[in-house]
């Protein structure tokens, strides 16, 4: 008998008693999170997953992070690294192991993060991000501000609101958010997409850009330590502020931004100045101007004057003059008479040589000159033809090399703009595959769980369910009348059956079997 009690338990395979163990584990903890230290992290495998381990004191845990969760997470696994992981705690029957799936990954109190943050500056310190002489310095009285922030914050009405105040001038505003998993990617790429926009055009590029945020702790602020916008800041070519949290809060990109202020209020006061006070100080030096060229005037004709009175007599200037005058006149007239004489003479002898000319000769001398003269006519208007089509041939030429230039600048930018849309466009159908392929994984994995969990696998292993007339399952012998009309539901279909009243005196093989089925019923 005891032989036969030994033998009475129903085989499983490996793999039906793995997946009871993957079943009753996953079950049991669901979701948990664990605090320990990184260990054994050699970075994402070449399926993109990454293996590690947690390990404290005493123990030590197998976790994962499939692809798709690794490239959501804020905090990137590092060995040594002390995390609280949030997952599913499961089996891998491939290796009789139990193991964490981790789904978010965060470090353990203000003293890891404080560590992982002073790590990072030193190491961005020694690439140089944070050195001073990379920094540009502000335009005094810019025309354009850019600002990186949330749209429905109070510190894009507070930078708004000052800047009004103090000089009002056209501000373009990023929005992102400043806080969560994909904050950081949207500060680095603001920063970057206003240092692309054009120099010129209804849409340029901002003379000065603030990248503001309201105060909060440090879990708060995380965004603004990670590398991508650190790195951002460094590399933009247009004057940044940083005004991240309140005047005590200091984060990586005030290392690396050109100027930090201690409040988005005060950046505003930095990018630009008081309006009011630059036209009072330009009337101060419209007036400072005025007073000196007053005084430089009264200066001149005070020495016009002290030269006046050093100049002699104006009677005393032109007696000598007008004696001179007087003895000029004298002579004139005498000489006026001689020269009368004289015109008298050379009309005579102009008349007597008028007489020996003939009309004749004079048109044959004027004919002469005529031809001269039309010869010379034509050369200059040949001159002058030649000229201009010289110049037309020149003005041409540059006509035609500016029209090439500007053909080929406009090809280049429509194959730039092809460029960037065949980019954003394979960008967008990789995005779409990863997320199809993220929603096929989690409805195979939803219908895994659904197939374990049916009453249709415990039928596959020989067991049947009972039901009475109503359809309703039975799951005592108490339910059950005599006479009761039952429905057996097995593997491969459906047996009707009548209740009747239980045997006086069972048979051997009956009592053999007896414990058996207690022994079915109490495993499962």
């Amino acid at each position: 008998m005891e032989d036969e009690a030994r033998t009475n338990a129903p085989e499983l395979t490996v793999a039906e008693l793995s997946n009871a163990l993957k079943r009753t584990i996953e079950d049991r903890f669901g979701y948990v999170r664990v605090r320990g230290e990184i260990s054994n992290y050699r970075g994402p495998h070449s399926s993109g997953h990454c293996y590690f381990s947690l390990k404290d004191q005493s123990a030590r845990i197998d976790a994962v992070i499939w692809k798709g969760t690794f490239a959501r997470l804020r905090t990137k696994p590092e060995e040594g690294l002390e995390v609280i992981a949030t997952g599913k705690v499961t089996t891998y029957p491939g290796k009789s192991a139990y193991q964490i799936v981790v789904e978010a990954l965060e470090p353990a109190g203000v003293g890891a993060i404080m560590a992982l943050l002073e790590e990072r500056r030193r190491k961005l310190a020694a690439e140089g991000l944070f050195d001073e002489a990379r920094k540009q310095l502000l335009p005094y009285l810019p025309r354009r501000i850019g600002v990186v922030t949330s749209p429905t914050g109070a510190v894009i009405r507070d930078i708004l609101h000052r800047l009004a105040e103090r000089f009002p001038c056209h501000v373009v505003v990023w929005p992102v958010r400043v806080q969560g998993e994909t904050s950081a990617a949207e500060v680095a790429a603001a920063i970057r997409g206003f240092n692309e926009l054009p120099e010129e055009g209804p849409l340029r590029r901002p003379d000065v850009v603030i990248v503001a945020r309201g105060g909060g702790s440090l879990e708060d602020l995380w965004s603004f330590n990670e590398e991508v916008v650190v790195r951002a800041a460094a590399d933009s070519l247009v004057p940044l502020i940083a005004a991240v949290g309140h005047e005590t809060d200091w984060t990586l990109i005030d290392h690396a931004a050109d100027l930090r202020a201690p409040t988005p209020t005060a950046a505003a006061e930095k990018a630009v100045p008081v309006r009011s006070e630059l036209l009072a100080e330009v009337a101060d030096l419209g007036r400072r101007h005025a007073g000196a060229m007053f005084r430089l005037v009264e200066r001149e004709k005070a020495a016009l004057r002290a030269l006046a009175r050093a100049l002699p007599q104006a009677e005393a200037l032109v007696a000598l003059p007008r004696q001179r005058l007087d003895t000029a006149s004298t002579r004139l007239s005498g000489m006026f008479s001689r020269a009368q004489d004289r015109r008298r003479i050379g009309l005579s002898l102009l008349a007597h040589r008028l007489s020996r000319q003939s009309p004749h000769a004079r048109l044959a001398r004027t004919g002469e000159r005529l031809g001269a003269l039309e010869q010379r006519l034509r050369r200059a208007l040949a001159t002058a033809q030649e000229r201009r089509v010289q110049t037309l041939g020149h003005v041409g030429s540059r006509l035609a090399a500016a029209r090439a230039t500007y053909v080929q600048v406009a090809r280049e930018r429509v194959a730039s703009a092809r460029h960037r849309l065949d980019s954003l466009s394979g960008r967008l159908v990789h995005g779409a595959r990863q997320l199809l392929t993220v929603e096929r994984r989690r409805v195979a994995t939803l219908g895994q769980v659904l197939g374990t969990l049916g009453y249709r696998q415990v039928l596959a292993r020989g067991f049947a369910l009972v039901r009475g007339e109503d359809g309703k399952p039975i799951r005592l012998a108490a339910q059950v009348e005599e006479g009761m009309r039952l429905d057996l539901e097995f593997a491969d279909g459906h047996k009707p059956a009548v209740a009747g009243q239980a045997p006086k005196s069972p048979t051997k093989k009956a009592a053999a079997k007896a414990p058996r089925k207690r022994e079915q019923e109490s495993l499962f």
